[in-house]
């Protein structure tokens, strides 16, 4: 965008500038120099939302253009414990980690409460990624023994996206016992031939308390394991957000966007207590092209506190093609004690994340698209109250589904204000259109009294 300059110079109009110059030595201002000044103010004001409302778009989660959280707090990983920087119940954080790298970060916990620590491991666009490259995240006590650890890989794709594992430390389990300092732990993994560039990290903290009256240990034995139907019916266009924290909500229903190769699209679904949850992705035909890859699309689900529950993926020789998600147990809290991780991942109410990968490779022999892809999301069972917490989760209303939550999977609402930009440039967009129309009929109410004012004086 170009300056806009207030120049004397520029403003002599032929008819005008002799007058224009008799008032300027005289030391004082005609009310057309008074407009013309304010013109060029809000002109310059216009001009500056036009080129905030009318920038392209980056397009939605590819590596380079992830949604990180706009609340994120700035931290370093460390190389060892004694230097390592403190992550707080309820916070959000963005860090790096280098090729072959192992970073810890410090929590300081209460005895009662459950912790949570997921790490997004964002790679940068046109990196080179193996199969088995990702990162590993552990949780582990002052002494160093571990309480749980999770990995996360780009799989046989090998095309660079986000990816996010999980640790917790549960306060009921004899190896990670007691309040006191905990820490951690992210380890990269790479193959040989791998890209040496630092990928960035976001990193979220989550407490949950325990229940305010203890129940029962045992997973639920019996609930409806067939693979449900998908839902039917025409598709609403809903475009998909560029991470977690401004996923564009969805319910019950078919859902479509259209995305490139390389690119990722991140949605949520409210599912409360006692509901269960099923998801079918669909990659639609290409318009030309030969070929087979092997895992072209790539559907991930995770829970409210970015835990890895289940993944599915497709081949796509450029015909049609669909694949779901296995069939999820109804969220329960007693879900947590399965030693199944598609079941054990569904133990909370709340936003549940779909991310959805097409693979890079796909450009190779179908072209740049982009690609329709539908979601066909079925919410089924009815909801009932919570277990019944002793305390506030930290974040607060995490593991519920509030009338905010239902309401923003018919509207199609992103993230929270810190949600990665996305809703950020939309309101921006409709502040910006609805600046430009004051903004102009502002203009044309100061140019008419102006020549008013000009044509009383002339008189």
């Amino acid at each position: 965008m170009g300056h806009v300059r207030s120049n004397d110079e520029g403003w002599r109009v032929m008819g005008r500038r002799t007058a224009w110059w008799r008032t300027r030595a005289q030391g004082g201002r005609t009310p057309v120099a008074g407009a013309v000044r304010r013109v060029v103010v809000l002109a310059a004001v216009l001009c500056a939302t036009a080129a905030l409302t009318d920038r392209p778009a980056t397009a939605a989660g590819s590596s380079s253009s992830y949604g990180y959280d706009k609340s994120d707090r700035a931290v370093d990983g460390a190389t060892g414990t004694a230097d390592a920087e403190e992550l707080n119940p309820g916070g959000t954080y963005r860090s790096s980690l280098p090729k072959g790298a192992s970073v810890y970060y410090g929590l300081d916990l209460d005895a009662t409460s459950n912790a949570y620590v997921s790490v997004t491991a964002v790679p940068p666009a046109g990196t080179t990624v193996a199969a088995t490259d990702g990162i590993k995240v552990s949780m582990r006590n002052a002494q160093g023994t571990g309480c749980t650890h999770r990995s996360a890989t780009f799989g046989a794709g090998r095309s660079p996206h986000p990816v996010a594992a999980w640790a917790v430390r549960e306060a009921g389990k004899a190896l990670c016992k007691g309040s006191g300092k905990y820490y951690v732990l992210v380890e990269r993994v790479d193959a040989a031939g791998s890209s040496s560039d630092t990928w960035g990290l976001e990193l979220t903290a989550v407490s949950e308390p325990l229940l305010a009256q203890a129940g029962t240990t045992d997973a639920p034995q019996a609930w409806d394991s067939a693979s449900p139907e998908a839902v039917t019916g025409e598709a609403r266009h809903r475009a998909g957000g560029s991470g977690f924290a401004g996923a564009v909500a969805v319910g019950q229903g078919a859902w479509r966007d259209d995305i490139a190769p390389g690119r990722t699209l991140f949605y949520k679904v409210p599912v409360d207590w006692g509901q269960q949850l099923s998801v079918t992705a669909e990659l639609g035909a290409s318009d030309g092209g030969s070929g087979y890859v092997s895992r072209a699309l790539d559907l991930a689900l995770y829970n409210p506190v970015r835990g890895s529950v289940d993944e599915a993926g497709l081949g796509y020789r450029g015909t049609q093609r669909s694949v779901a998600l296995e069939p999820l147990p109804p969220v329960e809290y007693r879900n947590r004690y399965s030693v199944v991780d598609h079941e054990n991942g569904m133990r909370f109410a709340g936003s549940y994340y779909l991310v959805v990968h097409l693979d890079a490779e796909l450009a190779d022999d179908f072209g740049q698209g982009p690609f329709p892809v539908t979601l066909r999301v079925r919410v089924a069972g009815t909801a009932h109250a919570g277990p019944g917490y002793a305390a506030q989760a930290e974040p607060r209303n995490i593991f519920e589904v509030t009338t905010q939550d239902r309401a923003a999977a018919v509207t199609g609402s992103a993230g929270s204000a810190g949600g990665g930009g996305d809703t950020a440039m939309k309101v921006l967009a409709v502040a910006g259109i609805g600046a430009g129309t004051v903004l102009l009929a502002t203009l044309g109410v100061w140019t008419v009294s102006a020549r008013r004012r000009a044509s009383t004086a002339a008189l």
